[in-house]
């Protein structure tokens, strides 16, 4: 008859052996979260085709099917990320909400929303790493968020068409304001690009000075 030596004694009753212990359980909003973190950083890095959904499980510690009971599919992930994340924040209802200047329903300021957005983008340099990184790949017709991007533009006009902008009387009203939208859209991506291809700029003071360009004075001088 063997001994068992002390390494190799069972657990007591009512322990549990180390490798068997409950792994933490979180809440599914706090797990989600922790998986749109480590998706925008990875997307960032590497854009959609370099990342598999069970690099982010690694990086979130969970399994590949974890991640999938959040997100659906690696495209429902993407989706998720560029319509729930990107295009959630710094809507023209957050501007209406947030008590600046020009952000009141009588006195609505197009170029002072853009400013409020300049902002919020410069606080989020991750996001707009994603959003500039998935934006060059969905060139490709069969990435997951080509239609979305193909129809970005239309889409961002109908959204801020729904608004009541105050727009300088020679202008004609909001329905002359396409390309000026189309135009600051423009502006605004190729400055973004700049900004993270060379991070010593300031977003904020280089939109600034396009700004003169797209609202030119004395037009839109009081309806910044």
């Amino acid at each position: 008859m063997t001994s068992t030596s002390p390494e190799q004694a069972p657990p007591a009753v009512g322990q549990t052996e180390p490798s068997r212990a409950k792994r933490l359980r979180k809440n599914p909003e706090e797990r989600r979260g922790e998986i749109i973190e480590a998706a925008v950083r990875l997307i960032g890095e590497r854009g959609y085709n370099g990342v598999s959904v069970q690099d982010v499980a690694d990086a979130v510690g969970i399994s590949k099917q974890g991640v999938l009971r959040h997100v659906g599919s690696k495209d429902g992930m993407m989706s998720m990320l560029y319509r729930e994340v990107y295009n959630a924040s710094a809507t023209p209802d957050d501007f209406l909400r947030s008590g600046l200047p020009g952000s009141t329903p009588d006195d609505l300021r197009y170029p002072a929303y853009l400013r409020f957005l300049v902002r919020h983008n410069a606080t989020r340099r991750m996001m707009v790493q994603l959003f500039t990184m998935l934006e060059a790949e969905s060139f490709n017709p069969g990435h997951p968020l080509y239609d979305e991007f193909r129809n970005r533009r239309d889409g961002i006009w109908l959204t801020h068409s729904q608004y009541p902008w105050r727009i300088p009387p020679q202008i004609g009203g909001w329905k002359h304001m396409r390309p000026t939208v189309r135009k600051a859209m423009e502006v605004m991506d190729g400055i973004q690009i700049r900004w993270l291809r060379d991070p010593p700029i300031d977003l904020v003071e280089e939109w600034a000075e396009f700004e003169p360009l797209l609202f030119p004075s004395p037009i839109w001088d009081d309806y910044r």
